[in-house]
């Protein structure tokens, strides 16, 4: 038998049923779920230091359990000495279990550990039911080593659902565990 990640059990069993309460959902095709995670960092100083981006994409690999990958620059800004094609972060993309037992370990060990921690702002929705926060610093996660690193960086976390408006999204992410801000 597969190993199934506690949020994913948590989903079927009690999540999908308050979610259909709450909104009246006539299908359990209609009730929103978590489709994927894409972690996002963008280095500051890739142009002049090649090894920042590398350092970037080994930091998320560590941090997501999957293989992180560069961005590059789209276009030419000559005022940031910025070309075509440059390294210039590093983003990684989680899906199906990779990506609840990411949500699990960042809910219940990485944001607490995150200094006068008193919840997460209810702001960052887009008005098509994702969810985009910022955390400042990379050394939340248990898993990085503050000794090995060499410059303190934060990254985006964008959670992107089925669902159709803001307010689904806000219910499934606190039924999910995500401490949002009273």
């Amino acid at each position: 038998m597969s190993n199934v990640p506690r949020l994913q059990e948590k989903y079927k069993n009690e999540v999908a049923k308050q979610m259909s309460e709450k909104f009246g959902y006539k299908s359990s095709m209609e009730i929103p779920r978590i489709q994927k995670i894409v972690l996002n960092q963008g280095v500051k100083g890739a142009v002049a230091d090649k090894k920042l981006v590398a350092n970037a994409v080994d930091e998320m690999t560590i941090i997501s359990g999957q293989k992180a990958v560069s961005t590059f620059s789209k276009k030419d800004i000559a005022n940031f000495k910025l070309r075509q094609g440059m390294p210039i972060g590093a983003k990684v993309t989680l899906r199906r279990n990779q990506m609840y037992e990411f949500l699990d370990r960042f809910v219940s060990v990485a944001l607490p550990r995150v200094r006068d921690f008193r919840g997460i702002n209810n702001k960052g929705f887009d008005g098509r039911g994702n969810y985009t926060m910022g955390i400042s610093e990379q050394i939340i996660f248990p898993e990085i080593d503050i000794d090995k690193i060499n410059k303190v960086t934060g990254m985006d976390i964008t959670s992107v659902t089925t669902a159709k408006t803001d307010a689904e999204c806000f219910e499934l992410l606190k039924l999910m565990g995500m401490p949002f801000k009273a």
